[in-house]
């Protein structure tokens, strides 16, 4: 009785990993040809892999993740689905071997001083800031909000939304990245439940409802801020480390805000300075 759980275990597990391979290779655009010769593999035995007619190593696994430029922590879920321990660790900001990551983190936050700079985690919820983002929004909203989660800031009536004077152009903007988001990670639940909640908010254009396939994220997002008969012109770039092995770290993101002319710069210098 025991080999047959056992031998139905590993069953259930081939087949999972066969689906999610399947999936990733949808997401991806790629025939089992294409993805056996990317991973250097016979596309015989792709199809067993796949099919859970056989049992994939873990660098059969690890071979088939690269192909597919699958993020760390999925990759952990392929081999959880293959039958293996997750080799990629989650390791918090706060552990003594971050200390080197949280250094370098809140290096890049203070240089961007006095101008506003936050860190993202991958479900745009907010992780730091330096000081110019809280006195943003503490002069946008005269408080700081509880909810962590920068989309939800932009797009509802009860934070950022009010003020932006460009809130089509940024709303659209995020949104078209949440859409790329899930496109190029499709196994994230909530970044899906996320894009599903705010394509609810009023004021959100039916056409925003589907991917725009044909356009790309800008690598800046210019926002501009008008409060009273004061007017703020900002863009944002973005910061991301390169060849993580951690997956805290891989999705770490940093949002870096600059003035975009200088009337921008003086206002904000006078707001610091009251």
């Amino acid at each position: 009785m025991k080999s047959e759980a056992n031998a139905a275990t590993a069953t259930a597990q081939t087949n999972r990993l066969g689906a999610l391979l399947r999936q990733w290779r949808s997401t991806r655009r790629m025939s089992q040809l294409d993805l056996s010769l990317e991973a250097e593999i016979s596309s015989r035995h792709l199809s067993y892999v796949e099919s859970g007619k056989a049992q994939p190593s873990r660098e059969m696994v690890t071979r088939l993740a690269d192909a597919l430029s699958v993020p760390l922590r999925e990759r952990n879920s392929l081999l959880i689905a293959a039958g293996f321990a997750p080799i990629y660790r989650e390791t918090g900001l706060t552990a003594p071997e971050m200390a080197l990551t949280k250094r370098a983190v809140e290096f890049l936050l203070k240089q961007q001083e006095p101008y506003p700079a936050i860190v993202l985690d991958r479900h745009w919820n907010l992780l730091q800031s330096n000081e110019g983002a809280a006195r943003f929004v503490h002069f946008v909203l005269g408080t700081i909000p509880k909810e962590p989660n920068i989309v939800r800031h932009v797009l509802r009536d009860e934070y950022l939304k009010p003020f932006i004077a460009n809130w089509n152009e940024v709303a659209r903007d995020i949104i078209r990245r949440l859409h790329q988001e899930i496109a190029w990670v499709p196994t994230d639940e909530t970044l899906q439940s996320l894009l599903s909640e705010v394509l609810a908010y009023p004021g959100v254009p039916e056409q925003w409802r589907g991917p725009e396939l044909e356009a790309q994220a800008s690598p800046l997002l210019n926002f501009v801020i008008r409060k009273g008969e004061v007017e703020l012109r900002f863009f944002s770039t973005w910061t991301t480390f390169g060849s993580p092995h951690d997956v805290t770290l891989e999705e770490l993101r940093i949002e870096s805000s600059f003035p975009a002319d200088e009337t921008t710069g003086k206002a904000w210098q006078r707001i610091i300075s009251s």
